[in-house]
């Protein structure tokens, strides 16, 4: 199958400051894509970069399945890409039910008028992520990890075959970071999504993710296995703290540590 994401040399500033340099990546099919990287690296440049939502500096490439990103319209691209933000909102009052809807805004008809594909997928999804019970709850009456498996709703009734997200755990207890890890990998496999999650979580994004990709002060620091990934030298240098590493008996993925003392 294509690459669903291609990606070549890709460089953008903030007025003087070079913010990501001359970065390149791909996303397969099926495929979980942890993106690492202290707070400053680029991570969520790069993903508005992918986006479209910031202008390339230079020769750089964006391809989403075969086509560039400047010929696609705005609303076929929104139909291929899903993308959650590190902090998504919803107005209030909003119902877990309308919070869905608005994902098949990009298939909507003349004067935003749905048709009944659009509910049927609207349906699906809440079952499948199990939040057919809660169609008519307020968001404000969900907790955190209701609320985050809602707007990760919003963006599969899109029915993408790529998923961005930038910082998807934030403020979720340890379950529910890994439920949420958990439900990311199943979608990548059931539904041949290709998923890249901005994460700065090492141990849980190698636990889930087939790649890591590391950045580096806006540079491909390392892409490539979790693994291969994580090197405790390498982790050392690019987050400015002594980490240890612990392989485990059985598993081919270890475990990173910060080294005190």
């Amino acid at each position: 199958m294509p690459e669903v994401l291609s990606a070549k040399g890709l460089s953008f500033a903030y007025a003087e400051n070079q913010v990501i340099h001359n970065i390149s990546l791909h996303l397969n099919p099926g495929e979980v894509v942890g993106l690492l990287g202290p707070n400053g690296s680029g991570k969520s440049t790069l993903i508005r970069l992918l986006l479209g939502q910031l202008q390339l500096k230079g020769t750089g490439t964006i391809i989403w399945n075969t086509q560039p990103l400047p010929q696609w319209r705005p609303r076929e691209l929104a139909k291929f890409v899903a993308y959650l933000p590190q902090f998504p909102t919803h107005e209030p009052g909003q119902t877990v039910a309308d919070i869905l809807r608005l994902g098949r805004a990009p298939y909507w008809g003349a004067f935003g008028l749905e048709s009944p594909r659009d509910m049927e997928v609207v349906q699906q999804v809440a079952k499948t992520l199990d939040l057919h019970q809660l169609l008519n709850r307020p968001a404000e009456e969900l907790s955190g990890g209701q609320r985050q498996r809602v707007f990760i709703g919003r963006c599969l009734v899109q029915e993408p075959r790529a998923l961005l997200l930038d910082e998807p755990s934030t403020s979720l207890d340890l379950r529910h970071q890994v439920d949420l890890f958990k439900l990311l990998r199943d979608l990548a496999r059931e539904q041949s999504i290709a998923v890249l999650a901005a994460s700065h979580d090492l141990n849980l994004a190698a636990m889930f993710s087939d790649r890591l990709v590391l950045l580096e002060n806006g540079t491909l620091a390392a892409d490539g296995t979790p693994n291969e990934v994580l090197n405790a030298s390498l982790l050392s240098r690019v987050y400015g703290v002594t980490m240890e590493r612990v392989d485990q008996p059985g598993s081919t993925i270890p475990r990173l540590f910060p080294r005190i003392g």
